[in-house]
């Protein structure tokens, strides 16, 4: 079955540099009831490069254990290493989850041929299905489509998180799909672009808010209302830019802390808190009440 629909990268939360799991099992239930199609703890928006090797696998453990078989869980498990990459595949698997969200290698700047071996040792060493994530920017380097048709050829590769930052090399690929592919935007602003070219859904770190009009986004486009699809989009479409003008996922936890679903909006060095000047412009999208 194909990926499809709205998932949500979900934030870790911190409190005294330590994970807050009672504000993480807040989160969790109060995402679970949104529409969204499932969980993905541990990406960039979960501040992965800041966690240690124990607070990966309680995090695993603890997102399993909040979530209670509502939905999908896919778990971000990435690097620039592909045997310790592995290793942490391994590890993931023990718990029972439904995939991995694997970013592209980065700082080493594989080439094509490199990406593409990296990514089948990867799938060849687990039965856990595997979303590619292709985020240049970052990484250093570019997925090619010619090399995603070939990954897509794997069984259990099964998906992509696109954010190559290329409308045309986006474009192409949403005009020629691979078959039985799913092709989720990471590009929070592509979204209705995406599902309007026959993409599957998004992989959107902004949908922690407004959840449920990204959701109706999806599906009255999906059911071919694309005019009221088009007005609920235009709600969405001023606050996402201001929810990356300084590095994710620092305004979202602000957001989140200031509509009580966080107790602190913490993060880890190297990351900080938020301006003053991004706050007041955060503020006009909060609730008057």
């Amino acid at each position: 079955m194909q990926l499809t629909g709205v998932w949500l990268p979900i934030i870790t939360p911190f409190k005294d540099d330590k994970i807050d799991y009672k504000s993480y099992k807040l989160l969790i239930d109060h995402y679970a009831d949104k529409g969204i199609s499932g969980l993905i703890p541990l990406g960039t928006t979960g501040e992965i490069p800041t966690l240690s090797g124990y607070e990966f696998e309680e995090m695993i453990e603890k997102t399993l254990e909040y979530n209670n078989d509502r939905l999908p869980i896919y778990v971000g498990v990435g690097g620039n290493y592909t045997a310790k990459v592995i290793e942490k595949v391994k590890i993931a698997e023990i718990y029972g989850i439904q995939g991995i969200l694997s970013v592209c290698p980065y700082y080493n700047r594989p080439n094509q041929e490199g990406i593409y071996h990296h990514f089948k040792s990867i799938a060849e060493e687990t039965s856990l299905n595997i979303i590619v994530y292709n985020i240049p920017y970052r990484t250093g380097v570019n997925i090619e489509n010619d090399t995603i048709y070939k990954l897509a050829e794997i069984k259990n590769i099964v998906g992509l998180k696109d954010s190559c930052g290329d409308i045309k090399q986006t474009m192409s690929l949403l005009m020629h799909p691979p078959k039985d592919f799913s092709i989720l935007t990471g590009e929070d602003i592509l979204f209705y672009l995406t599902l309007t070219m026959g993409g599957q859904g998004g992989i959107l770190a902004s949908s922690h808010l407004e959840t449920e009009k990204f959701v109706d986004v999806y599906n009255k486009i999906k059911a071919n209302d694309l005019d009221k699809a088009f007005e609920v989009w235009k709600q969405l479409y001023d606050f996402i830019p201001l929810l990356f003008k300084e590095p994710n996922p620092a305004p979202i936890k602000y957001f989140l802390k200031e509509r009580g679903l966080l107790d602190s909006s913490e993060v880890r060095l190297p990351l900080t808190e938020i301006s003053d000047q991004l706050k007041e412009k955060l503020k006009r999208f909060l609730p008057s009440n």
